[in-house]
């Protein structure tokens, strides 16, 4: 039989809708289960590292990307093909260091926060998609990339933008195999 057309887009829209919903009950219930926000925190940075080192490699199967030479490549690599194929978004990039190791991905629009308005004023150390920062390190990782990766505003906390911050932990040149 034989598809109607669109009915693909409509399908990932549905199961992304779904996703934001699970991922919001998620958050709701380690909020239940942990009385401090770093805790949860913790809980969804290594809940997104495991996530990470899982998901490099269905990445590199399914973009045929080439390997990065720097790490600006890198940057641009999460931005415009990682976050576009698992979240529909292309976030900018920034470089923030005259050494060229540290990035900020800017997210116009974070889908994981379709459906929330606001923290409630006794989580506001809360960091909502905590997630994203624990897939972005495990993913790093599993190419060999330390990095450390957080939240640098957030618009849940009335921030103007959404921002995550990329710091590569070694130099470029340490990257390199010795013979």
């Amino acid at each position: 039989m034989s598809r109607p057309p669109g009915r693909k887009q409509e399908n990932h829209k549905i199961s992304r809708e779904l996703f934001v919903l699970t991922y919001g009950a998620l958050v709701a219930q380690l909020c239940k289960d942990y009385e401090k926000d770093e805790d949860v925190n913790a809980c969804l940075d290594r809940m997104g590292y495991g996530i990470g080192v899982r998901l490099i490699d269905d990445f590199l199967a399914r973009s045929a990307v080439k390997k990065c030479r720097s790490y600006s490549e890198t940057a641009d690599m999460i931005a415009q093909v990682a976050f576009k194929m698992y979240l529909g978004i292309t976030p900018s990039v920034s470089c923030s260091s005259a050494a060229g190791n540290e990035f900020s991905l800017i997210l116009d629009k974070n889908p994981l926060v379709d459906f929330v308005e606001e923290l409630p004023a006794e989580r506001a150390s809360l960091c909502y998609c905590n997630l994203l920062c624990g897939v972005i390190r495990g993913a790093l990782e599993m190419v060999h990339l330390a990095a450390e990766v957080t939240f640098l505003q957030d618009r849940l906390k009335g921030d103007p933008v959404t921002e995550i911050g990329i710091t590569f932990l070694r130099k470029a040149e340490d990257r390199k195999h010795k013979r």
